[in-house]
């Protein structure tokens, strides 16, 4: 028989507690704080990251080849890949597509309204996925008809704005020597929830950006790829640029946008913060808790030694006691923090300014190996913090306490 474990047992689920009995609920209440803190934090910076990078990667692309030049205009100087070029590109383990795109300024023109915007052209060969996922009203871009150089995907900022509606036929005017005016019609409206890029972009034909620039047919602005696994993304983008002409180069996104993942990176920190500050917290309480434990039953350890109990049979009486404080602290903050992440996830209640953080809600993505790694992780720490302080157990004399009681 486990005798300090039936002892701790008795004490903690049928004994009558005085004076600790505050500072227990405390300790509770400070442990599922604890583990409420950090698992919802993780998940918000999980979440965060996550869609940010994929708001990016999914308009963007991972990797923009590009002909290296000292112009700094939206529109790239065109160029054109052999095929032998792309064949190359395309063998490369971690790329998964391959696909030209051209942008080109332009302001639209709706009943007296302006509004100055960035075409993106894009061809059959372009993975519209992304553009699938965040439309909201229409179709995507159809080439197999006719009219694909008046199709256009709006956003919902600049429709609204301009009050246009599925359907709806403009004016665009083309910034160049010659201002050459086209009329397009609304085939698709989408919201990335991402006000910086949907206040900028309207997605079209590639092909008649080729025409107002009397571009050759293979010529392009860029050629936007996409990878596989993006934590490779440096590696990938090195070794593309390997295979390319020196005239022409290879940049990743991380690059293109470094304030955005600098950023993002930055939020690493504070999760760490978060972790450390919780923890310490959560241990500060555990230890007085046991300390105030011992104190309160002074008299009984005393009668067990006197009663040939070991000082470290007395020790594991109240780390089984404190086990189950760490126990409900954190069953309860768990069951708080799961029930959270689930509300949150489904209604999007808590929102966010899109302006400041590419997102209009605040997004909650963690997996279940992390919900239980940071739960073995505090149990440890608060554990073994505990330890030391369990030493006041040996400096108990059975003669003092028992006098006293």
């Amino acid at each position: 028989m486990n005798f300090p474990y039936f002892l701790a047992k008795r004490l903690t689920i049928e004994g009558k507690r005085t004076f600790s009995k505050m500072i227990v609920r405390l300790t509770i209440g400070a442990l599922a704080l604890a583990i409420i803190a950090i698992i919802l934090s993780l998940a918000v910076l999980n979440g965060f990251k996550n869609e940010v990078t994929a708001k990016q990667r999914g308009f963007f692309g991972d990797i923009w080849i590009t002909k290296q030049s000292l112009n700094y205009s939206p529109e790239s100087s065109p160029f054109s890949l052999k095929t032998e070029e792309i064949k190359k590109i395309k063998k490369e383990a971690n790329v998964s597509h391959i696909a030209p795109i051209a942008t080109k300024s332009a302001i639209m023109k709706v009943n007296e309204e302006v509004e100055g915007v960035l075409l993106k052209g894009i061809d059959e060969t372009y993975d519209q996925g992304y553009v699938k996922d965040v439309l909201i009203e229409g179709e995507l871009l159809d080439f197999s008809k006719e009219n694909i150089d008046e199709q256009l995907i709006v956003s919902k900022y600049t429709a609204n704005r301009l009050n246009l509606s599925l359907g709806d036929t403009f004016i665009m005017y083309f910034v160049q020597e010659n201002i050459k005016p086209r009329r397009f019609y609304v085939s698709g409206i989408y919201s990335t929830g991402s006000e910086d890029l949907d206040q900028t972009y309207v997605l079209g034909s590639l092909n008649l950006i080729r025409k107002l620039n009397q571009l050759t047919e293979g010529e392009t602005g860029a050629y936007e790829l996409r990878i596989k696994n993006f934590q490779e993304i440096e590696e990938t983008t090195h070794r593309v640029n390997n295979t390319l002409p020196l005239e022409f180069s290879a940049v990743s996104i991380v690059e293109q946008m470094p304030e955005i993942f600098n950023w993002l990176n930055m939020l690493d920190i504070n999760d760490s913060i978060i972790f450390v500050l919780m923890s310490v917290v959560a241990v500060i309480n555990m230890i007085s808790a046991l300390l105030i434990s011992i104190l309160e039953r002074a008299p009984m350890i005393g009668t067990l030694k006197a009663l040939g109990m070991t000082n470290r049979n007395i020790r594991r009486v109240f780390i089984y006691n404190s086990a189950y404080l760490i126990g409900s602290g954190l069953l309860i903050g768990n069951v708080v923090s799961i029930a959270f992440y689930i509300f949150q996830n489904t209604t999007r209640f808590f929102k966010l300014d899109p302006q400041i953080y590419f997102i209009n809600y605040v997004p909650l993505q963690i997996g279940w190996q992390e919900v239980f790694a940071l739960n073995i992780l505090l149990i440890v720490i608060a554990v073994f913090s505990l330890l030391i302080p369990s030493m006041l157990i040996t400096r108990i004399s059975p003669i003092k306490t028992i006098q006293f009681k």
